[in-house]
Parts: C-alpha cells; structure tokens; sequence
C-alpha cells in the first residue's frame, strides 16, 4: 500500500469519491506479484476465486448470468448535445447522467475497500502513452488490470505532481452491510448498469458491473472511447485493432494492423502460424492499436494494453497455438467450465470432452447437457509477455510503422475473400460500411446483420460521421506514405453452407497477396468493389480447395452487391451533414461501376 502521493489534483479527486462512495478504506496498488497474490488469496477466501491445479498460478471464476458481457444498451456517451454523440451512440444530457449515476454511487462501497489502481495504456513514458486512475471497489478488476495494463509505482513516477490523467471510477454496486455475507459475484441489477463516458473531460464512471471492458476501464472504455475523441482532438488514431508483424524469406518485414468486430477472428490473426514456408509472424496486439505520424512521416502504432482478454471458446491447438501456449500459467479465466481434474475446458477445447464438468453456471455438466458448458463469451486475461511469438519490439515506445491496413467481418456471402482499396478514400468507405454477423461478445441476438464501421461501432467515442472525417484528414496528412488498404471476409460459405476458406493459419496466404501487393511484384484485377487476385498469384501450394471454391471466393454478385449498395445508401443517411462528401462520391462510384 502506498502513501498518498503529492499530486493536489488527483489526491482531491479521490477523496470527493471516497466521500460519495463510502467504503471502509483505500489502497493504493504497487503492481507487485506480492499484491497481486494477496487479492487471489483475499478472493479464493471469498470463494470467487477458484486455484486450477492444472495451471500454475491460474484461477477460474464464475460471473453473475446478468453480467457476461459489455452492456452496449446500457453503454453512453455524453456529450454535451446529442449531435455530438451521433446516431450509433447511446446518449444521455451530462447533467442528467451524472445526477442518475451519483445517486447509485452514493455509499455503494460500504463494506468494500475503494482500490486506486494507477495505470499506463502503452509502454510506461511512451510519447504514444496515456496514464489512467481507476477507482474500483473490485479485486477481480485489480488482478485483471494487472494483467491488461502497467499498474504501480513507476506509472506514479511519471505522474510526477501535476501529471495528466484520465480518470475512471468503477464500482460493482453492491454495497455490504455490516455482517452481510459477499455474493460470489457481487453486482448490481441489469437495470442498474451504466457504463458512462464524458469525453469532453476525458472521465469514465461505470457502474454496476464486474465484467470485462464494463469493468475493466483501461480496455473499450478508455483505450477506446475515450481515447478516440482525444485522438481526434491531438491528430492521432485509437483503433480497434490487431497489430501484427509479417516477415518474408527474403526478411522485408511487414507491418499490418487489421480491425475485425469482436470473435471474428482478431486474436488467431494476431497470433498467426503462418503455413507457408519461410514467412514468420509475430504479435505486437490483439486488440488495439494506437497510431501517430513520426519524425518520417509514417504512421506509426503501439499496442496500448499489456495483455490479451480473449474469447475462450473456439480457441484451440488447431485454431490458435500460440493463444493456447501463452495460457499455462498465471492466467484468469472466466466464465469456463472446472474439469473433475483441475484444469479449464470450453467448447472447441482440444482433445477429448470430458465425461463430467462443473459448467460455467456452477453446475454438473455432461455432454448430454443441453446448455453449453463455457458460456459462449467466456474470456481468458493473459500476459501478452506469455506468447510464443510476442515480438522482440512489441514494447517499443515509439511503435512500429504500419504499411497495411486491413479491414473485414463475419459475412456468409456477397463478400469476397479479399479486395484492396483503389486508394484511401475508397479504403475509408470499405471501413465504414463494414459489416458483421454479430456475436456472443455483445449482449443481442446472434446471427444478425449489422454495419460496423471499421469495428468501432460499439468503441467510438463522438459522432462517427466525425470520425470518418478524421480517417479522410489522416489520408490526408499520410499523402503518399499512408498505409494500403485491404478488405477480407474468411466466413464465406457455398450456397449449401459449407466454409468455402480453410482460415487461421492459411490466411497467411491472402495476407502474401498483401505484402507483394505493396511490394508491386503483382497485378490485381479491377472490379467494381477493388482490386481482386488473379487465382495464380493466391500461394495455394499444399491446400487442398477446388478450383470452384476459389472461384465462388472471389466471385462478384452483382445482384447482391445492387441489393448492397441500396443498403448502404440507407445506412449512411442517419448520419446526415455529418456523413463526409467523399464517401458520398464512393458510394456513386461503386454504383456507376456495376452498371
């Protein structure tokens, strides 16, 4: 526990929450393993936490069923109009949802201690990082931000006594009275989750929930949200993306940042096993980039989080290795199924179904059971440090610059296995009016169609018309050095449902096409939505797919894509004066280019 450090500021700020909040105490976190250990021991004590035997260090907790996911209905932003905010935003007056979220803060950490977690988003004293403050009345959310972000002293060091910071307050709206015994996953009512951001002073409070980016503010809250609107302000990018690094055997490398809608395929891209030979992947993120122009011009992008917070189920030794290896120890799993012999299990998990689980919910569970065993959006935090194949410079403060961008979701049809932009502004319009089957990640009926431009519908801080604007603006001052831009769809089915592209590892193949793409060592074919491959500069070596699979891949139907562009049309109208020209005049172009 430290003393209360000599930044005026940030000191008052904590009291006026102590004051409204009411817990028993406040601690300061080091980020020591010795903390880290005690808050595991506080909550094995408590029953939340449970040791896997299987895994060193490791532990599995079971949420609320009303707490498995990010509350996006119960999501804002508040701005001080609504315009501000714009049409993919939830938005509540400041005023007003401060007054609703003060009267739920008041005295909601009776019987708690109020935890002050200092952290840095990207390398600690990085020019590309930001430094948080969450006030939190959770372990669970200290042990997890120990994992995610750099907590401790250091970042405290940097702070100084007038240092800037964002300042998040979290509570899990479940105040204890004097003798109550804890729920094992204490949380408030769904109807009492908010998840609440006021960009214009860079302030996070949410309440209610102890689940992932709900709770964990440094993740979509701040990184995302928050960091979006700054980023427009300072002339800089927070995205939703992975960061990975693609060496060829001739040893160029490559630098791709690619944004794909949660649990559709982020972290297997990010920790690609490349199966062509002579080419190497390496991770930098799995998650989100945070990108500046440097000295040269270029863009350049850190990997702002310290760890990965993953969906459990799917993930696998034929889907994703290097996950699976970065897990064996000093992870937190949650919401996945106990084996009878210590260890964590989920669905697609490798090897054999056990004959009998504890499922996610507590109870017995067999393969019988008609309720899955892990719930579909069961997470693992895990140290990014763990991968197999992390890069040597995943940590470097100044970034690594990025020549590719690729941009892609969850589509059965219509979508190609890949395109590339005929330039930026086409890139732009590729990336917002992305679209994605949505997924267990976010709470709402799965399977459905939704736009989600450039993956940040649920992550973008202000009015997304704005922030495709600032995409344009950012083309704009790149000019000849920006990044090239891509889009893929790996869930292309045949029209009797079966997956036309084998995924994971062969998507080293389409992101070759990329590279030598950039490099100009190969022509692509003009079509009305991009330059698609010729089927002889695909490396399909050693694949087993028919030349009619490949043909349906990379097929243009032009009734679908008619059908498309009448739904864009009505997509882009919500946005209004706020909807940039230029994706206007893409949007003609593409209609002109399919008659």
């Amino acid at each position: 526990m430290l003393a209360t450090i000599k930044h005026e500021k940030l000191n008052c700020w904590i009291q006026e929450v102590a004051e409204l909040c009411q817990p028993d105490s406040i601690y300061w976190c080091d980020g020591t393993k010795k903390e880290y250990d005690s808050m595991m021991s506080l909550m094995i004590e408590s029953g939340m936490a449970i040791p896997l035997s299987k895994r060193a260090n490791s532990f599995l907790f079971r949420s609320d069923t009303s707490d498995v996911a990010r509350v996006e209905d119960q999501t804002y932003i508040s701005t001080l109009t609504q315009d501000e905010a714009g049409p993919t935003n939830n938005w509540i007056d400041p005023a007003e949802l401060k007054k609703i979220m003060t009267d739920l803060y008041t005295g909601c950490m009776k019987g708690r201690t109020l935890y002050v977690i200092p952290f840095s988003m990207g390398p600690i004293g990085s020019p590309i990082s930001k430094i948080g403050i969450e006030l939190t009345d959770s372990p669970y959310v200290v042990c997890n931000m120990h994992i995610m972000t750099r907590v401790g002293t250091k970042v405290l060091e940097v702070l100084g006594t007038d240092g800037e910071y964002i300042p998040c307050v979290h509570s899990i709206g479940a105040p204890l009275a004097e003798g109550q015994k804890d729920a094992s996953w204490p949380c408030a009512p769904i109807e009492k989750k908010y998840i609440s951001h006021f960009p214009q002073e860079n302030l996070i409070w949410s309440f209610g929930s102890g689940y992932g980016g709900n709770a964990l503010l440094g993740k979509k809250c701040l990184a995302l949200r928050i960091a979006s609107a700054m980023a427009k302000r300072e002339g800089w990018m927070a995205e939703h993306m992975l960061i990975l690094r693609l060496t060829n055997p001739e040893g160029r490398r490559f630098h791709i940042a690619a944004a794909f809608p949660s649990a559709c395929g982020k972290t297997n891209l990010a920790m690609l096993k490349p199966m062509i030979e002579g080419w190497k992947c390496e991770c930098i993120g799995d998650d989100i980039a945070w990108m500046k122009i440097g000295t040269d011009g270029r863009l350049y992008a850190i990997n702002p989080e310290a760890g990965f917070f993953g969906v459990a189920p799917g993930t696998s030794y034929d889907s994703n290795p290097s996950a699976m290896d970065s897990l064996n120890k000093n992870c937190i799993f949650t919401n996945c199924a106990l084996t009878d012999d210590g260890d964590i299990w989920w669905e697609g998990f490798d090897g054999e179904t056990p004959a009998h689980a504890i499922d996610w919910k507590g109870n017995d569970w067999t393969p019988e059971s008609k309720s899955s065993a892990a719930h579909p959006n069961a997470r693992f935090t895990a140290p990014a440090s763990q991968c197999p194949v992390i890069c040597p410079d995943w940590e470097d403060p100044n970034g690594v610059p990025i020549d590719i961008f690729v941009f892609g979701g969850r589509r059965a049809s219509v979508v190609p296995l890949v395109n590339e932009a005929y330039d930026w502004n086409h890139g732009v319009f590729l990336g917002s009016t992305a679209a994605s089957e949505t997924t267990a990640a976010n709470i709402g009926e799965v399977g459905n169609l939704r736009r989600d431009p450039f993956a940040m519908k649920p992550f973008c801080g202000y009015n997304m018309g704005e922030y495709f604007q600032h995409w344009l603006d950012m083309g704009n001052k790149l000019g000849e050095k920006a990044p090239r831009m891509f889009y893929v769809n790996w869930f292309r089915k045949s029209p009797d449902g079966k997956w036309l592209w084998p995924g994971f590892g062969d998507n080293v193949r389409v992101l070759k096409w990329m590279c030598e793409r950039v490099e100009g060592k190969i022509d692509a074919i003009e079509t009305p939505i991009g330059l698609l491959p010729k089927k002889e500069n695909l490396d399909l070596n050693g694949l087993n797919i028919s030349n009619d699979d490949i043909e349906e891949l990379l097929r243009i139907d032009t009734e679908a894509w008619r059908a498309e562009l009448s739904d864009i049309e009505k997509y882009f109208q919500q946005f209004g004066s706020h909807l940039p020209q230029p994706l206007y005049a893409q949007l003609e172009n593409l209609r002109n280019r399919f008659k």
